[in-house]
């Protein structure tokens, strides 16, 4: 009796720890570390970057040459013409500060290329990791590279839509059962 009494308890624990979730982790930085794409689209970046840097350079060696005429011929100028080409050395760094900006500002051209170019490859990957999940019936993935980021979770257990409707932003008609 006391036999049946503990395989049945044996065989109750073991169902529900099937029923379980299962979790798993990717280090999507090693993962992206090892596709030639990526290396590929870290070098354009790089070299776009690289592009933009000499534009800055040219533009603040431009405004250097402006600077040193103005100290060199400073004796043969008139207050007014002295005014006036500091005004325009005074808007050619206002131009090189709004082109800094513009182009590695946040969300500047840099940024949105990266993104752009980075973009399909890391689809690749978040693709092949939901692949992965459903394959190994995994219902949470996280990334190990990062800060803790799920890159993938299975629907089922997405809760966003009770939250909205106890928030009071959602429709009841809209939640997932």
């Amino acid at each position: 009796m006391q036999k049946i009494t503990l395989l049945s308890v044996l065989f109750i624990g073991l169902v529900f720890t099937s029923y379980g979730q299962k979790f798993g982790y990717v280090d999507t930085e090693y993962v992206l570390n090892q596709m030639p794409e990526y290396k590929e689209a870290q070098s354009r970046i790089q070299e776009l970057a690289r592009s933009w840097q000499d534009e800055i350079k040219e533009m603040i060696a431009e405004k250097e040459t402006m600077y040193e005429a103005l100290e060199a011929e400073k004796v043969l100028l008139t207050e007014e013409m002295i005014k006036e080409r500091k005004s325009e050395i005074k808007k050619k760094e206002e131009e090189i500060q709004n082109y800094q900006q513009k182009v590695f500002g946040y969300e500047g051209l840099f940024y949105l290329k990266k993104e752009e170019i980075v973009k399909p490859v890391m689809d690749q990957v978040f693709e092949a990791v939901s692949k992965v999940a459903k394959d190994k019936k995994l219902q949470i993935v996280f990334d190990k590279s990062g800060d803790l980021v799920m890159i993938y979770t299975n629907p089922v257990h997405d809760y966003t839509d009770y939250v909205l409707e106890e928030l009071g932003l959602g429709d009841k008609n809209d939640t997932v059962e």
